[in-house]
Formats: structure tokens, C-alpha cells, sequence
């Protein structure tokens, strides 16, 4: 373990393990199998390349996506560490350089694609080359019980019984317990450690809204980020060209990405987000896999994903580098129609799964408790808290709803009076006294409850009957998601039991999170814009993205510690000796005429505490 240690220090710049990676990377060097789950931003890569630069022999690392290869071998190149990919993009003369490297010993980590991998040519070559051993990235797509299926990993079952004697490890950020045995099984692994890291990210700030003015809400979220990188997800492809061409005409800088987009199109869209041209990408979910953008700064849904695991690996790709990134999620009762509908063609066991999974992202929008604990709840896992610090619930931003007995009531009576035959929607116009022709033809206008809560807006109303589901007053049934009072519901309707129901929410928040105050600590925010510019020139002239040079914790540190010469910028977060010696100088000049102008000490390593990876 010092060996690792002393590696990750000398290449990567980072003085400690963080939760589970020493464990994960005995796993590599003990030669033993292992399924490991850590969280988007958790240092999962770090796992296999540190112990790759430990062994002998050539790791061999299995990647879904030609981008996600790309940017984590120019960020291991960078870092000094001898790293190739062998993909549809590499030119014949990479091609030749890798595979002369690779047989001559001097290549450490070599990444392909499943598809590739897989190939009679291709395990030709490697059963002549020692290998280390093999890594599977993103490996829920393994799995059919996983959000995101990729048939073409099935084939990786055959790698144990190909590579005999070989150790497989897999990795990803999200796995419930039966995707877990299920990426097990399915690699034929030989008593696996399991290792599961928290699915907590504490520096992520959540908050859930019911969608109104749609492009409003996303703007509010951007003009609170200026000139930050952000993603926008949404659920149909006419919703990104829509958002993003409204975007654009407002004079910010966006670009879409969906599955109906040329592959060029979409290579140059995602590029032009990971060089930092674009600060915006607005995507359908078919963007992010592996997208190693470590400066993030918020993450927008523009409608409900189609299950938490999505959520949690999507909303997960805000500040993978640890430092505060928002995720909001505007959702409408509509999108789980939606998603209902997209999903009536499934077979009956995927379907039956599917609305689980969505039954679960429901409950999470409409729910009225922590959203931190309602991810590792599902996760099964304890949050160990009772105030996160990090949502809109714990932050304070949602209010009460007044006399929330009454109103449940009020909502519940006027089910039962439609004799629990009609969805929320059409709850929601009786009870605001709406006088559309279907219910003056269904005579609902001479109910009791009609017009019941007509001092209040309709999408409050209907925000309160979700609300009631989530608290199981309430149960949608059928095809039609019609409504029907629960056993607990009628307990509700005797006065035994009050429901939580909330206000909307306020325009915009008003506190800043526990994560956002501790991040900027002694941080000299001049001095890290001055350096964030100078990173970006020193990327465009390498022709890489700019969080590859130095990530934000890095500058962040910098901007703290105020480092005056080579040896203090190598304790600086982030910094290892080959990039202290490849952008040391100019760095460092930059912090030196800064500090000369603005009459500031150097060397400031006592104001914060180190940061690990």
C-alpha cells in the first residue's frame, strides 16, 4: 500500500485513499476478482490505473464509449502515465504505436470497447502479451436488471474462461444488490469481493420542483452558474432541440445531443462541451456515460428520469470533483405517463421492473422528506444525519402548506365522491371548480367537493394529490393511473392522521449549502478566475480539455495556498510532478504577479486542510 501511495502521489498528485480504493486496489494487486460500487466522482478509475503502474504486464480496461476512452487516456498521458486506446477514431499510425508499445512493454493501460475486445484478432494479440489485468468499466451494463443494458457486454462473459488465471474487476456507480450478483454471475467471477461504497454525495445540492415555466426554471439554474459548465437532460428529443434553440436565442452558449443527431454531430456537440466552448449541452439521457468533466457545476432534469438509478448516476455527473455542483429536477405528473408509455412494448418481466424502478423516481419527487436519505434509503442504505444540509427540504427552501388536514381531506373526499374512477388530473379541475365540458357533462359540477380549493392554483393542487400518493393516502391504479383511497387514506379522512404537504417552492434559494461555504474557504476568487483563464489558454494550445490541465479543486487549492515556488505547488491538491514540471512555471508566475498586485502573502498551506482525491 506505500507503493500505491507513493504512485498516486508522484502521478496523480493525491496524498490519500479515498473510501474503498485501498481495499479496491488490493483486490488488483492480490490478483483476486471483485465487483466494486462507488459513486460518480468516488475515484472508481483510480482503482485499476494506480495498481496497472504496480504491476507488471498491461492492463486492459473495457469502456463503453469512444469519448469516455479518449478524454481518460489524454488525462492519464498527462499525468505521465503510458496509456493508449485502441478504438473506430485511432488513427492506423496510433494503432501501430499502441500495439508496438503494448508488445514491447512499455504500454501500462490499454482501453477497448466490448465490441472490440471481443474480436478473434484482438484476443490473439493479447493472450501473446502478459496481462495485469482486466477492468470493466460502467459494468451495470452487464446487467438486464441495470438502468442501462448494453447487449454487447454479455460477450465479456468468456473473458475468465480466455484470459484463465487472469483477475476481473468490474466497476460502477450504481448498483442495487441484485445487479451486483447479477454482473457477478454474468463474468463468470470467482468468489468476487464485493466492495459498496456510500451512494451519498454530500457536495451535491438537490432540489426537486414541479415544472411550470419550463425554459424560466432552467435559466433561473444557469444565471446562478455564469460562464460554469452545465447539463440539462430531457426525456424526448423535441424537448432538447426546443429548449436548446431557446437557449441559444438568449445568447447562451449551448449545444444539443440526442440519438437523432449524426454521429459527427454528436462527437462535435460533446467535444465542444468537454473542451469548454460550449457550457451547455442539452441531451436526452443517451449523453454522459463516462463523461469524465470533472467541473460540472449544475445539472439540470427537465423532466423525471425513468428510475433513481438513472437520477443518481445522471444527476451524478455535477462535481465529480468533489467540490458543490446543484442538481435540480423539474418534473410534471406527466413525464411518468410518458415513460409508461414508452415502456407498454417491454416484455412482461422487463416491464414489471421497469415500473418498479419508476414507481421509485415517483415517490422521490413527490416525497417530503431529506432527499439525500431518500436516495441511500433506496440504495439500502442509512443516512446518518438528520438534516443533510444539502437539499431543499434541509435548506428550508419549501414551506408547509397551511391546515394540510383539512386539504388532504378535502382532496381525499372528492376521490371517493368521483367514486375512485379518475386520474389526478381530472381531480385537480373539481377541485379548483373548473367548468371544462367533460365534467359538466359528467355532472361533477353539482359534487360537494367542486370547487372545494378554488383559492388555490391548480398545479398546487395537483402537486398535493402526488404528494398524498408519495405518503401512501393515495394509490393510482390501471392504465389510467385512476385514484383510490388506501387504508391509511380513510385514517386520514377520519382526522386520525395529518398528511406533510408543501407550499411551491420560492423563485430562487436563498441559503447557500454547508458544501458551497467549506469549498471557497481562504480561496481568493480573483486569483482562481486568473488561473481558470490561464488553464484554458494552456488547454486550447494542447488541444485537450481544460479540467485535464488542472481540475477546479486543483486551482481552488492553488488559489488558497498561494504556492511561491516547485516544492509548495506539489503540495497543492491535485498537483503530481509531471504536471508540476510541464505547467509548473507558468503557474506559479501567474500566482507570483498576482500576489505582487494585490499586496498578498504566499505560501498559505496552513488556512485550509488538504483535500483527498
Amino acid at each position: 500500500m506505500e507503493e500505491l501511495r507513493r504512485i498516486i502521489r508522484k502521478y496523480w498528485g493525491y496524498d490519500d485513499f479515498r473510501p474503498l480504493q485501498a481495499e479496491a486496489m488490493q483486490c488488483v494487486v492480490q490478483q483476486r476478482d471483485s465487483v466494486v460500487v462507488l459513486p460518480t466522482g468516488g475515484g472508481k478509475s483510480l482503482c485499476f490505473q494506480a495498481p496497472a503502474m504496480q504491476l507488471d504486464g498491461l492492463a486492459v480496461v473495457v469502456s463503453p464509449l469512444i469519448s469516455l476512452m479518449t478524454d481518460q487516456v489524454s488525462a492519464l498521458s498527462d499525468c505521465g502515465v503510458p496509456a493508449a486506446s485502441l478504438t473506430s477514431a485511432t488513427t492506423p499510425e496510433e494503432r501501430r504505436a499502441a500495439v508496438s508499445d503494448a508488445r514491447a512493454g512499455r504500454l501500462k493501460l490499454l482501453y477497448l470497447s466490448p465490441e472490440r475486445l471481443m474480436t478473434d484478432w484482438m484476443l490473439e494479440f493479447l493472450s501473446q502479451v502478459p496481462i495485469s489485468c482486466i477492468a470493466i468499466d460502467e459494468a451495470h451494463c452487464i446487467s438486464d436488471w441495470g438502468h442501462d443494458f448494453r447487449p454487447e457486454y454479455r460477450m465479456l462473459r468468456r473473458l475468465k474462461e480466455t484470459f484463465p488465471g487472469v483477475a476481473v474487476h468490474a466497476y460502477t456507480a450504481t448498483a442495487t444488490e441484485p445487479v451486483r450478483e447479477d454482473i457477478a454471475r454474468e463474468l463468470q467471477l470467482t468468489d468476487p469481493t464485493i466492495l459498496v461504497g456510500s451512494f451519498d454525495r454530500p457536495n451535491l445540492v438537490y432540489r426537486v420542483q414541479s415544472r411550470g415555466d419550463r425554459l424560466k426554471q432552467i435559466k433561473d439554474v444557469i444565471d446562478r452558474h455564469a460562464g460554469s459548465s452545465g447539463i440539462v437532460y430531457c426525456i424526448r428529443r423535441a424537448d432538447v432541440d426546443e429548449i436548446c434553440a431557446a437557449l441559444k436565442q438568449a445568447g447562451i452558449s449551448a449545444q444539443p445531443y440526442h440519438a437523432g443527431l449524426s454521429d459527427v454531430a454528436r462527437r462535435k456537440n460533446q467535444e465542444a462541451f468537454i473542451k469548454d466552448r460550449a457550457k451547455i449541452i442539452v441531451a436526452t439521457v443517451a449523453f454522459g456515460m463516462g463523461i469524465d468533466k470533472s467541473d460540472v457545476r449544475y445539472v439540470v432534469h427537465a423532466g423525471a428520469p425513468k428510475s433513481l438509478e438513472a437520477y443518481q448516476q445522471e444527476s451524478g455527473r455535477a462535481g465529480r470533483d468533489g467540490l458543490e455542483a446543484e442538481c435540480w429536477l423539474l418534473y410534471s405528473p406527466g413525464d411518468f405517463s410518458t415513460w409508461r408509455r414508452m415502456q407498454a412494448e417491454l416484455p412482461e418481466t422487463a416491464l414489471e421492473n421497469a415500473q418498479r424502478v419508476l414507481a421509485g423516481i415517483e415517490g422521490f419527487c413527490t416525497s417530503v422528506g431529506c432527499r439525500h436519505r431518500a436516495i441511500l434509503e433506496y440504495f439500502g442504505e442509512e443516512f446518518p444525519s438528520e438534516n443533510c444540509q444539502a437539499c431543499d427540504i434541509c435548506l428550508g427552501e419549501v414551506a408547509l402548506a397551511e391546515e394540510p388536514l383539512i386539504v388532504g381531506q378535502k382532496i381525499l373526499s372528492c376521490v371517493m365522491r368521483l367514486n375512485q374512477s379518475f386520474g389526478g388530473e381530472y381531480t385537480a379541475q373539481v377541485l379548483v371548480g373548473s367548468r371544462e365540458q367533460r365534467i359538466l357533462d359528467n355532472g361533477h359540477d353539482r359534487l360537494s367537493t367542486w370547487g372545494i380549493l378554488s383559492t388555490h392554483d391548480k398545479r398546487s393542487i395537483r402537486g398535493w394529490i402526488e404528494q398524498l400518493v408519495g405518503q401512501q393516502f393515495l394509490e393510482k391504479h390501471g392504465e389510467y393511473n385512476v385514484l383510490q383511497v388506501t387504508p391509511a387514506g380513510k385514517r386520514l379522512l377520519r382526522g386520525e392522521v395529518t398528511p406533510t404537504l408543501l407550499k411551491a417552492p420560492d423563485k430562487k434559494p436563498k441559503r447557500e449549502s454547508k458544501v458551497a461555504k467549506e469549498s471557497w474557504e481562504g480561496v481568493d476568487r480573483g486569483l482562481f478566475d486568473a488561473l481558470r483563464a490561464l488553464r484554458r489558454a494552456k488547454a486550447e494550445e494542447r488541444g485537450i480539455p481544460p479540467f485535464i490541465v488542472f481540475g477546479d479543486a486543483t486551482l481552488r487549492d492553488m488559489a488558497r495556498r498561494r504556492p511561491s515556488g516547485p516544492q509548495h505547488l506539489l503540495e497543492v491538491h491535485g498537483v503530481g510532478e509531471r504536471k508540476s514540471a510541464e505547467y509548473g512555471v507558468e503557474f506559479l508566475q501567474a500566482i507570483a504577479d498576482y500576489c505582487r498586485l494585490n499586496d498578498l502573502e504566499h505560501d498559505m498551506a496552513g488556512e485550509a486542510p488538504r483535500r483527498r482525491k
